[in-house]
C-alpha cells in the first residue's frame, strides 16, 4: 500500500511562491513516477507536472512551464513542487499522485496508481 501526503499549500499573493511537498510511503519510491495535477473549482482535474523515477525526465503543462519545478528526493520519499510567479489562475487544489512500479513520467492522470488528499493553494491578486 502506498500512501502519499501533500502540505505546504496555502495563501500567497500574486508573484509569490509556493513549495509543495508530497511524501510518499512504501518501498521502491525510486520505481515510482510522480506527478502533480489540480483542481479549481467548477474545472476539470488537470496535469501540472511529472517526474521519472530517478529525476531525469520532467514534464510540465504549458500554463505552468517556466514558473514551475518539480523535483524528488528519492532518500527522503518526497516529491516537490516549486511554484514561482504564482497567479490567481494557479488557486486549485493541488494533489500529489504516483504510479504502481513505473518509472516512466505521464501526463495522463489515469495511469497513476495512487493519490494524495490534496493541498489548497491560493493565489490572491
Amino acid at each position: 500500500q502506498v500512501q502519499l501526503v501533500e502540505s505546504g499549500g496555502g495563501l500567497v499573493q500574486a508573484g509569490g511562491s509556493l513549495r509543495l511537498s508530497c511524501e510518499g510511503s512504501g518501498r521502491t519510491f525510486s520505481n515510482k513516477a510522480m506527478g502533480w495535477f489540480r483542481q479549481a473549482p467548477g474545472k476539470e482535474r488537470e496535469f501540472v507536472a511529472s517526474i521519472s523515477g530517478s529525476g531525469g525526465t520532467r514534464y510540465y503543462a504549458d500554463s505552468v512551464k517556466g514558473r514551475f519545478t518539480i523535483s524528488r528526493d528519492n532518500a527522503k520519499n518526497t516529491v516537490y513542487l516549486q511554484m514561482n510567479s504564482l497567479k490567481p489562475e494557479d488557486t486549485a487544489v493541488y494533489y500529489c499522485a504516483a504510479r504502481l512500479n513505473m518509472a516512466q513520467a505521464t501526463t495522463q492522470a489515469n495511469l497513476y496508481d495512487y493519490w494524495g488528499q490534496g493541498t489548497q493553494v491560493t493565489v490572491s491578486s
